[in-house]
């Protein structure tokens, strides 16, 4: 399967996110997306909010009730082997090119997504390759549900 954009979101403020069928990217995220808390989200270095299907699909299976959007990221991509994306990766997201920066750390406006209340499942400190990813957009543009992405340097 070709790595693609599965799904993508914004919101007003906060979580969920919710769908939207193309977004236009600049080096502030996507337009119209606010954050309610700019100490901890947005800004030019966690600009987009990353996430991995399989990894929901994973979280649902487990009995956690999350969908795209709910943790809060911007764009949902399937087919793409999560564990390789590390900081300092660059990613191509149809025209869109972006690095990722950091793993977002999990907060309680999250917790109601799952089922025990423990949204540290997705903390990268005690879950390794569970976390979301934050990124700084390198090339701005449209992005669209179905785009390819993929790795940069023969990802």
């Amino acid at each position: 399967m070709t790595a693609h954009v599965f799904s993508l979101q914004r919101s007003n403020g906060g979580v969920p996110k919710l769908p939207i069928a193309t977004a236009t990217v600049t080096v502030d995220g996507v337009d119209g997306d606010r954050q309610r808390n700019l100490k901890h989200h947005g800004g030019p270095d966690r600009a987009l909010c990353l996430y991995a299907l399989e990894r929901i699909v994973e979280l649902q299976r487990e009995g956690h009730p999350v969908y795209p959007g709910a943790l809060g990221e911007n764009v949902t991509i399937a087919g793409l082997d999560w564990d390789r994306v590390q900081i300092g990766a660059v990613l191509s997201l149809g025209a869109v090119v972006v690095e990722i920066t950091a793993f977002a750390p999990p907060c309680r406006t999250i917790a109601h997504v799952f089922s025990d209340g423990r949204y540290g499942r997705i903390s990268d400190k005690t879950a390794p390759g569970w976390s979301r990813a934050y990124a700084r957009v390198l090339t701005p543009g449209t992005i669209a549900v179905a785009d390819a992405v993929s790795l940069r340097d023969g990802g």
